[in-house]
């Protein structure tokens, strides 16, 4: 086991024999440093804002900025809107930035840095919460190296010396700790990210390692790949970013052949507790130095992790004791009132989620003239069946009749979204936008009856909450015929391997206008040889539109 280096030392020497990552030594690592420190160190301003797809080389550059007395702001991407809004809080940028930014200076320019000042090194994170609007949260070393040294108490002994892997991003605060940190203090060498299910069992395949993962990721591990390799190499198994189902973590576990560990807390806490899936849901269990209470049924934290340790903080989760650890209740904060009724978000859902057809649900309020519950909804296979059976009007009726015995009309969702999967952010978080955007679509969700090499045919629901119909005819709102057109190139697409260049429009008509709340169905015929696609809408009240796009010829290059 290597010798536990505090991360305000982990750059002052280099330790021969120690591997940061696959292929990199400490003394390699410690020289990016150097040269960060001294680019740093050049640079006017303190405030830099850091980006890099590379978790060791975000880790020089960090150590870098840190050495050269930098706060160091964490993007969550490098896209140019990330960019425009960080432009007014820091005076430069580092890392993987299209437009550019700082680099590296020379080899061998930088003075051996002294040991970091805990309590002057600064960092500053963005968790997006539950509206997704981003905010800034400061934090001190000393906050992430307590939160480090309990990480190793607690799972230090069983991940022995095994290579990191994750699927998470080191740039926020939980692939920051468990891919980064905890890895420098350590010794544990740190492996490329990995995206992609397949490319993570082959690198599971070799030496023994650890998997910090999220929720998302977990819950989708493929079946049908030989997860034989992984069960017998992972030590520990990570999620946090959000609660694991338990019908998720037991296929886990029986899948890696680890049960998962689950951590609770957030980007302002830090980590507040632990639990891990062996059998029957599992109670949380405070980590080393986290002291906890209950306080009008809420949860109280006092941690080493906290900007103020000393200070009891109160969160918004309720909770109950259970032997030495407890259990989540819900949000206090998640009580909305609909029409003057008090309705609780968390219960809501549990009502949903005991449908025989439902596998994950969340409920949010959409804002207007009356505010109005809404849900999304992923069904389970049998779930899937009813939809396909009975139609999402007949489902949605299920859903609300399921939740008449608890719920009255006001208190139940009035708008129903149904999703393979929650809509989540990188951080694996389901946000109140991304939910809320389901329900202004600009095209309604397409129900296959057919799909056949030269023909399809699909039904689509005319919500009257699809984006198309804002602006068009207010007086009496049609579909306009532009995204009639639209519709019928974007699922030709979908359906056949239509060639990338349009030609023109052939025969088109326009005969019967098509309105909110109508089923209309959407007819399509791909003729090869013509590189033409001829499309048909029509209902119940008979033909709407039909017409034949050409294309130009496939390109042979």
């Amino acid at each position: 086991m290597n010798e536990w280096l505090p991360l305000d030392r982990v750059a002052v020497h280099a330790h021969a024999g120690r591997q940061v990552a696959p292929g990199c030594g400490h003394a390699d690592f410690r020289a990016r440093v150097l040269a960060w420190q001294a680019a740093f160190a050049g640079a006017d301003g303190r405030d830099w804002a850091l980006y890099f797809d590379d978790a060791p080389a975000f880790a020089a550059a960090l150590f870098g900025a840190w050495h050269a007395g930098k706060r160091v702001f964490l993007c969550a991407d490098n896209l140019p809107a990330t960019r425009e809004r960080l432009a007014g809080q820091v005076d430069g940028f580092a890392g993987d930035f299209p437009q550019g930014g700082l680099t590296a200076a020379a080899p061998g320019t930088a003075r051996a840095p002294q040991p970091l000042d805990e309590a002057a090194t600064r960092l500053v994170v963005f968790t997006s919460g539950s509206t997704g609007e981003p905010v800034a949260i400061e934090k001190r070393l000393d906050q992430l190296a307590r939160e480090v040294e309990a990480l190793e108490a607690a799972f230090g002994a069983e991940a022995g010396t095994a290579i990191v892997h994750g699927t998470v991003s080191h740039q926020h605060i939980y692939g920051l700790l468990f891919r980064v940190l905890w890895p420098l203090a350590s010794g544990r060498p740190i492996a490329p990210r990995t995206f992609f299910h397949e490319d993570l069992l082959a690198a599971l395949a070799g030496q023994p390692s650890l998997l910090v993962a999220s929720p998302a990721h977990l819950k989708r591990l493929p079946q049908q790949l030989d997860w034989e390799a992984a069960r017998g190499r992972l030590r520990a198994v990570f999620s946090s970013g959000g609660a694991l189902a338990a019908e998720a973590a037991l296929e886990a576990r029986d899948r890696l052949g680890v049960a998962p560990t689950e951590i609770y807390g957030s980007s302002e806490t830090g980590g507040i507790a632990w639990r891990r899936w062996e059998g029957e849901q599992p109670a949380w269990r405070a980590l080393p130095g986290v002291a906890w209470r209950i306080e009008d049924g809420r949860l109280q934290v006092r941690s080493p992790h906290l900007a103020r340790s000393e200070d009891w903080w109160t969160s918004e989760d309720q909770v109950m004791a259970d032997g030495d650890g407890f259990r989540l209740l819900g949000r206090a904060d998640r009580i909305v009132k609909i029409e003057e009724r008090r309705v609780s978000l968390d219960a809501l859902e549990r009502d949903i989620a005991s449908h025989a057809g439902v596998a994950e649900v969340r409920v949010c309020v959409l804002p207007g003239a009356r505010d109005a519950l809404v849900a999304v909804v992923v069904p389970n296979e049998a779930g899937w069946e009813l939809l396909r059976g009975q139609g999402r009007r007949a489902f949605s009726q299920g859903l609300s009749q399921h939740l008449s015995g608890r719920h009255d009309a006001v208190t139940r969702p009035r708008r129903w979204r149904y999703a393979a999967t929650l809509p989540v952010n990188a951080q694996g978080k389901v946000t109140e936008r991304a939910l809320t955007a389901l329900f202004r679509p600009e095209r309604p969700e397409p129900h296959w009856r057919v799909r056949e090499a030269t023909a399809a045919e699909l039904e689509l629901d005319l919500e009257p909450d699809l984006a198309v119909f804002d602006g068009h005819f207010p007086q009496a709102t049609i579909l306009p015929g532009v995204a009639q057109l639209d519709w019928a190139i974007r699922f030709g697409r979908e359906a056949f391997a239509l060639p990338p260049r349009f030609l023109r429009m052939e025969a088109l008509k326009f005969q019967r206008v098509a309105r909110p709340g109508d089923r209309i169905r959407l007819h399509l015929q791909w003729a090869v040889d013509k590189n033409t696609l001829a499309f048909q809408y029509t209902s119940a009240h008979g033909p709407h539109a039909s017409g034949r796009v050409v294309f130009g010829p496939q390109d042979r290059n």
